[in-house]
């Protein structure tokens, strides 16, 4: 019987399948470590910062004059039973809240699907 696959190869596999054309896709490690001085250094976006980050071309409807602009994109990876803790969530509430993708995946067509919905809409005044 085939394990099912880990948090870190679902990123990568939804990586390497949604992060061409007009989407691109980082990884975002997070977390802190003690230097060899013995201070603390903490890196990545922010506490619960999303797995996978990056952007995604948009076209702006012709009352804007035909420009693109780049639509932030977080999502957070998850194995089926992966459970989103409250400062992934309210991070991602704020990049949805702001106007970019944000979506909990658990597999490639997951983020397949979280893309393409908003893939149709358009910007406009």
């Amino acid at each position: 019987m085939a394990s099912s696959p880990s948090e870190y190869e679902i990123q990568q596999r939804i990586r390497l399948a949604c992060g061409h054309g007009p989407v691109r896709l980082w990884r975002n490690n997070t977390g802190a470590l003690v230097d060899q001085q013995g201070r603390l250094v903490r890196f990545g976006l922010c506490k619960g910062s999303s797995d996978l980050i990056g952007l995604r071309s948009l076209e702006v409807t012709p009352e804007l004059m035909g420009q693109r602009i780049a639509q932030f994109v977080a999502l957070e990876i998850k194995t089926p039973h992966g459970v989103v803790s409250p400062e992934q969530r309210a991070f991602l509430q704020l990049v949805e809240q702001l106007g970019g993708v944000a979506a909990v995946c658990r597999s490639i067509e997951e983020a397949e699907q979280s893309l393409a919905v908003t893939s149709s809409k358009r910007l406009s005044r």
